[in-house]
């Protein structure tokens, strides 16, 4: 190593306009947030409001986390809604990256810094590297995202260019400063706990990893690359360290949830039921095989499930000849139709990587390093046929049975994530090919046009021969029998596709076009990357105004959506400590109840799997005993003339019970339930909790709740004999402790759900507390691995002001 002095303007000038550069396309994206106070009606951001609200208000009224909130799904730990562990300091690394912007501003903009921190670390060039930050960033499902309200999934995809930069980084020139960057990008990723989009880039990275492995068995590199493959499986562990707290106790909970086994076998079979989600749920949004061509065009099937036509429209014309007036017919068709006639129930947009970077990326395919090549193009087709899910059963149906924690995910279409990532990258490693070694390459402007003419002959043919499709979609029927005009809507989606068909044709000629007459010396190397950038920006920029513009954007909206109905502030009026409401018109996808009460549903993908199953086959089916022991007390109806309705015979926050029907297996546990008196009986498996005394006296036996917090309970009772009390609160063995006048005792669950306990009689307290040890081993381990992070960051930056890393020969550069 040699020291090198520092030059501001040579190495850091062109950075800072960068910087300055995403700063101002993120103000003029999201201007309506940083300079109007307005903000996204985010379905996902509303609901999270609405479950999070008591955690909140506990943390600050003092000081503390609650752990445990009763405000879903009768009660339900904290870990996956809003915990903060105050161990890990990786938030404030996001502020600083995000200059501390706000939501939907600072996921953009930290999406673009670390794409151009991926490609400046390649050795690119800054302006190159804006042009290449500008395609990964402003990809339509980045902004589709966060139309709907999916922040962390956003985050948790912005970061993966930096963990790939920091791993490139280190195998390709410093292993120190590169395995740092891979450090403190993998700290991030994991940061924002969304496991599927990590999940996916670790795909990505086994991928390489098997590239790289090969390649160093045939150069006989192993020693090298093994060594440097170490010390980043440190700094891996070290970023997994930080976020202990948050994965461990994730993956406790996961085990309870329903991604995790069921205790139920299934009907008929003595086999029980495997861990992880249900297939059909799982495999609901799938990417249709022909859909991918959304990838080049955009409106391929038709945008979204909710699609503004223009008055120019067939939609339009059809509704004014029908007599439809012409303001009421603008109106309905500017609100939106089901344009989408894809395979997947719905959609909020395509996944549109852009026509320019397709055509770069065929051509990266053709002039680009092999090794290169190999692992991008491979990542680039595992993730579109991941995304094809049960379109393409024979693959994934074995990668969801087989393939570890696969079945823990979801809405399997967003594994495109992978291919937004790597046909980006691709595709600004040929550009840089291109530009910098255009005279090395053979054939280099035939190559260029061949891959202009794949991609543009592709949009060609569609704009020719659209018209043979069917546009015939999922929910056309309804549109009949609401007399729509749906021969005039499948005219649109006609239009639609063969409009950006023809689009996609132009940019890409445009762009080829540029680049050819760079390579034939009439323009120059800045004018070519520069011309470039503006049509990659002008052709994602448009299409994602398409999901996310101005108008969408609104004041006071979460104060509008959580404005207290006359339900509320009636049920409100009861100041008892704890009850239960439910939401009778969607009670299982609503969390705005929970924002006002606590509720017996709510809105979340990972629901206690015991809770799931009594939604399933009891309060699905308006089991009223099933109310009563969940101290349901209110029920909202959705009828302005009736509000609320009192649920008869909620049995309040705890009772005594005369006798113990034991049963042998969960399956009879939950069938007891549906044939029970829940005041009287305790529904007790007693291969799991054995008891002796199966009838108890309740005769001058009262419990009452004295004290309420979400982790903490306080009970009051009294007896003249020994007895069993049910309490109306969720079992959860991983942190829930009993006391009874101080002292620990044991406790079990009883009528499938809920907590119980054998009491002596007298007078005496019992108090419940959440101290779950998973927190407190989580936390301490986080705070341990920051402090380790942040002495590595210091020592990075000090390494890379007073030293020039050489470059190690590994492999060859692009």
């Amino acid at each position: 190593m040699t020291t090198t002095s520092f030059d501001f303007k040579r190495d850091a000038l062109p950075h800072l306009i960068a910087v300055l550069i995403f700063l101002i396309l993120t103000a003029v994206y999201f201007s309506p947030v940083l300079f109007e106070d307005k903000g996204l009606a985010q379905h996902d951001i509303l609901q999270f409001k609405g479950g999070a609200k008591e955690i909140q208000d506990y943390r600050e009224a003092t000081g503390e986390e609650a752990l445990w909130t009763n405000s879903m799904f009768g009660g339900m730990p904290a870990y996956l809604i809003n915990t903060h562990f105050s161990g890990d300091w990786s938030g404030y690394i996001h502020k600083i990256l995000t200059f501390d912007l706000p939501a939907l501003a600072g996921n953009i903009f930290i999406t673009l810094l670390c794409a151009y921190i991926l490609l400046v670390a390649m050795g690119m060039s800054s302006w190159l590297a804006m042009v290449g930050a500008v395609a990964f960033a402003f990809t339509s499902y980045n902004i589709i995202i966060l139309e709907a309200g999916h922040n962390t999934k956003s985050l948790t995809i912005a970061y993966i260019p930096m963990v790939l930069a920091g791993l490139l980084y280190a195998l390709r020139r410093n292993l120190w400063i590169g395995a740092a960057l891979f450090a403190v990008g993998l700290t991030m990723n994991l940061h924002f706990n969304h496991l599927q989009m990590t999940y996916y880039m670790l795909l990505l990275v086994i991928i390489f990893g098997i590239v790289e492995l090969i390649y160093a068995l045939r150069h006989g590199t192993i020693v090298e690359l093994l060594k440097r493959g170490l010390v980043l499986g440190v700094a891996a562990i070290l970023a997994v360290g930080v976020n202990f707290g948050r994965l461990y106790t994730t993956a406790e909970y996961g085990e309870h949830s329903i991604r995790g086994k069921s205790e139920l076998t299934q009907p008929n079979s003595g086999e029980n039921v495997g861990s992880g989600l249900d297939r059909e749920y799982a495999f609901n949004w799938s990417y249709g095989i022909t859909e991918t061509m959304t990838l080049l065009i955009p409106d391929f099937f038709g945008g979204s499930s909710s699609a503004s036509l223009g008055t120019d429209s067939e939609t339009y014309q059809a509704f004014t000849s029908m007599g439809v007036p012409p303001v009421q017919a603008e109106q309905i068709v500017t609100q939106g139709l089901p344009m989408y006639w894809g395979p997947q129930p719905i959609t909020s947009g395509p996944v549109y990587v852009g026509a320019i970077v397709c055509f770069l990326f065929v051509l990266g395919i053709f002039i680009v390093d092999r090794r290169w090549v190999s692992w991008l193009v491979a990542g680039t087709i595992l993730s579109i046929v991941l995304a094809w899910g049960k379109n393409f059963e024979a693959f994934n149906f074995f990668m969801f049975d087989y393939f570890p924690g696969y079945n823990k995910f979801r809405a399997v279409s967003s594994a495109l994530v992978i291919a937004q990532v790597t046909m980006p990258f691709l595709a600004l490693l040929a550009l840089w090919k291109l530009i910098n070694e255009k005279g090395a390459i053979r054939d280099l402007d035939r190559k260029l046009l061949i891959s202009g003419g794949i991609t543009a002959g592709i949009c060609l043919l569609v704009w020719l021969f659209a018209g043979t499709a069917s546009f015939v979609g999922a929910s056309d029927q309804q549109l009949i029998q609401a007399q729509f005009p749906i021969d005039a809507i499948r005219a649109d989606r006609e239009s639609m596709m063969r409009s950006d068909a023809f689009r996609s044709l132009v940019f890409i000629v445009l762009a080829a076009g540029l680049l050819y007459l760079y390579l034939k010396n009439k323009l120059s190397a800045n004018v070519a990357i520069a011309g470039v950038g503006l049509l990659v920006l002008a052709d994602l920029w448009a299409v994602d105004k398409r999901y996310l513009n101005s108008n969408d954007f609104q004041r006071n909206v979460v104060a509008t959506h959580f404005q207290p109905t006359p339900a509320d502030q009636a049920i409100l009026q009861d100041k008892d400590l704890s009850y239960r409401v439910i939401y009778l018109p969607n009670p299982f996808n609503d969390a705005r109840t929970s924002y006002f009460h606590k509720s017996i549903g709510g809105y979340h993908g990972a629901k206690l799997r015991r809770y799931q199953d009594v939604i399933d086959r009891h309060i699905a089916q308006n089991n009223l005993e099933v109310y009563r022991m969940l101290n349901t007390r209110y029920a909202i109806t959705g009828d302005p003339k009736q509000p609320v309705q009192r649920v008869p015979g909620a049995l309040g926050n705890a009772w005594f019970v005369e006798e113990v029907k034991p049963v042998q297996s969960p399956d009879e546990e939950l069938e007891a339930l549906t044939m029970f008196d829940a005041g009287a009986t305790a529904v007790v498996d007693v291969t799991k909790f054995p008891i002796e005394d199966h009838s108890y006296a309740t005769e001058n036996a009262s419990i009452k709740l004295t004290e309420y917090q979400p982790n903490y309970l306080k009970y009051a009772y009294e007896a003249a004999e020994e007895g069993l009390v049910v309490f109306s609160e969720i079992y959860y063995a991983d942190g829930w402790q009993a006391y009874l006048d101080g002292k620990p005792v044991e406790h079990f669950r009883a009528d499938y759900i809920l907590r119980a306990m054998q009491v002596p009689a007298g007078k005496h307290t019992i108090e419940f507390k959440f101290e779950p040890k998973a927190y407190t081993l989580g936390n301490t381990v986080s705070m341990i691995s920051s402090i380790l992070l942040l002495l590595v960051i210091v020592g990075a930056i000090t390494y890379a002001v007073k030293k020039k890393p050489t470059e190690v020969p590994i492999v060859e550069k692009v």
